[in-house]
């Protein structure tokens, strides 16, 4: 049940927010295991004003945050930033221009299926990928 968060500073067209946020989904679907249809994905497109880039990068610099359960491996996630990496670059932006960022959070620290502990639960899927 990742939740992601993209940033962008440009604006982009609706098909092309689409694929962006199809990229995300692909590459969590392929590194993380997550079950179809488990698509929990924001994007947002800032004013220039309201988000800087470090230096050198293009106006194409594009931040995923993706919070997670915890419990997956380090390989799943080298594998999580390699195909985000990838599918981006299939859009046009460049793998310099992306920075992804993990955030684990512990099951109890997830309320779900009408306010439950996620550790309370059963999730029929594995975290131990």
């Amino acid at each position: 049940m990742p939740l992601a968060r993209i940033e962008t500073r440009r604006v982009w067209a609706p098909e092309q927010v689409q694929a962006i946020i199809e990229a995300i989904y692909q590459a969590q679907r392929e590194a993380l295991k997550v079950p179809e249809d488990d698509r929990q994905i924001r994007f947002y497109s800032l004013p220039p004003e309201h988000f800087h880039v470090p230096p050198g990068k293009s106006e194409n610099y594009t931040l995923v945050e993706i919070t997670l359960f915890a419990g997956r491996s380090v390989d799943a996630k080298r594998a999580l930033y390699s195909a985000i990496v990838r599918n981006l670059g299939a859009l046009g932006i460049a793998a310099n221009d992306v920075l992804v960022v993990v955030h684990e959070a512990p099951l109890e620290n997830w309320g779900i299926r009408g306010g439950q502990a996620a550790c309370d639960v059963e999730l029929g899927f594995r975290l131990d990928v």
